[in-house]
């Protein structure tokens, strides 16, 4: 039924959802205050101080960090980039830092045992990864808010690494600068340290010090970058706290009263909530596995499809916090839906948004074809080229074999090159069944031959073994 409806919405766009488009694709703008809207999207669990959203009237500087634990980010990181395009696209300055040197070290952060430490070169290939993946995300996110109706006049936003100060800090210097304004009984009091240290494991000292080497990151933003507001998941306030607070120290903060009326020179934390599903399972993980934001590692069809799946109890709420369509928008959108709940209109704009956010236009594009090619629409007016390209990094659907291998070839031998089946044997058993189809059409010969008329622009067919196996064979 849902590959009915994909194929059917990707073959002709909905008529509701052309209009809204139309009538209010520019009703967004870049007016306003970054914190307050990210409230009304659920997108703000906690702020340091109701000041912040007197702060945030005139442009600052805002930072988020992310350490380099795989060489992708994941759909939880995604809430927090957010955050950062939120503020960029209302006139701030947004700083995303990569924990080279964090990295190393591990957040005991919502984690109950310690984690493995990287190798240099492990963490260096992270860094590379997540620092490209992260420019990326920003190029398409801001072509995103463009065509929202938001500002041309957005700041680039800056991509550091914290490796970039530590490499070179001694021992010495850093118990010098750092460990004397630090308080072991507050350090103690953190709630990610609190809860290790009740566990049987207990906590290392290397992650015991985890909270003030990212202080350190937020005083030097503060001091070098003009930096005033992190930003950080809900499990971050602790880390967040300790920096505000060793900025103060270091700063040797006035009469409290002044400091209070002093915003200027302040510091301040905004968390972003732990995101769930309505079933309590966490956000962005499917059947165990991290939704990736690397292409090579969750394609765009899966990409896509994981929001194509979203519960019609949480698409609403996600469309507020994953796309920059307006409240209105999101109502409209929402009551269509509740309507004609079966056709999905409110996760397929979900699955456009999100999917053209992080891969752009052209990544929305791919997922389509892919989705028309995998539930067995239509595919006569798709190029072989473009199949190609759906499908260019997923190696789990898509096989290279050579030309003479395929022309003229028996399709039982493709399929089983392809491993669409184990066997010749049962790829014919399947063909009697009536369950094997070529480019979506039934095949009936068990001895049939795939002549050059049945590739796709002469480069590309593709299997189908069973009712929702699929497999792309690119001809070269």
């Amino acid at each position: 039924m849902l590959g009915r409806l994909c194929t059917n919405y990707t073959r002709h766009q909905s008529r509701f959802l052309t209009t809204l488009y139309q009538q209010q694709r520019y009703a967004t703008s870049s007016s306003g205050n970054a914190v307050t809207d990210m409230t009304e999207r659920g997108l703000v669990a906690n702020i340091t101080s109701p000041d912040l959203i007197q702060k945030t009237e005139s442009p600052t500087a805002i930072y988020c960090g992310v350490d380099p634990t795989a060489n992708s980010l994941h759909l939880g990181n995604l809430v927090t980039l957010m955050g950062l395009l939120h503020f960029g696209i209302h006139g701030h300055q947004a700083i995303a830092l990569v924990g080279g040197a964090t990295g190393s070290i591990g957040d005991p952060s919502g984690r109950s045992t310690e984690r493995v430490p990287l190798g240099r070169d492990i963490l260096e290939q992270n860094v590379a990864g997540i620092e490209r993946q992260v420019h990326r995300f920003f190029k398409n996110g801001t072509a995103y808010a463009l065509g929202r109706g938001y500002s041309a006049e957005t700041k680039t936003p800056k991509v550091l690494n914290n490796y970039s100060w530590f490499s070179g800090m001694t021992a010495l210097e850093f118990l010098g600068d750092v460990g004397r304004y630090a308080r072991v009984n507050t350090m103690l009091a953190k709630e990610s340290v609190k809860s290790r240290i009740e566990s049987t494991q207990g906590i290392s000292f290397t992650e015991f010090s985890y909270q003030l080497l990212q202080a350190y990151d937020f005083w030097y933003l503060y001091q070098n970058h003009e930096c005033r507001v992190q930003l950080g998941g809900s499990d971050q306030w602790g880390n967040i706290t300790a920096g505000i607070d060793l900025i103060n120290k270091r700063r040797g903060s006035a009469d409290e009263e002044e400091e209070k009326n002093n915003l200027e020179n302040r510091a301040f934390g905004i968390t972003i909530p732990l995101l769930l599903t309505s079933s309590g399972e966490k956000f962005g993980k499917s059947a165990g596995n991290a939704v990736w934001l690397d292409e090579t590692k969750t394609s765009y069809f899966d990409f896509y499809q994981f929001f194509m799946k979203t519960a019609d109890a949480d698409v609403g709420k996600y469309l507020s916090m994953f796309t920059l369509l307006s409240k209105e928008q999101v109502g409209n959108i929402m009551d269509e839906h509740q309507k004609n709940p079966e056709q999905r209109k409110a996760q397929q704009l979900l699955a456009d948004e999100t999917t053209e956010l992080v891969h752009g236009l052209d990544g929305v594009k791919k997922a389509q074809v892919a989705t028309k090619v995998l539930f067995g629409g239509d595919i006569g007016n798709v190029s072989g080229q473009e199949i190609v390209d759906a499908f260019e990094h997923d190696s789990s659907r898509m096989v290279t074999l050579d030309r003479s291998v395929v022309v003229n070839g028996n399709l039982d031998m493709v399929a089983t090159l392809a491993k669409a089946t184990r066997s010749k044997s049962e790829a014919q058993k399947l063909v009697k069944a009536g369950g094997m189809y070529l480019n979506n059409i039934r095949v009936t010969d068990p001895r049939h031959k795939i002549s050059e008329s049945e590739l796709i622009d002469g480069k590309v067919c593709v299997l189908r073994a069973g009712k929702a196996s699929y497999y792309i064979v690119n001809i070269v």
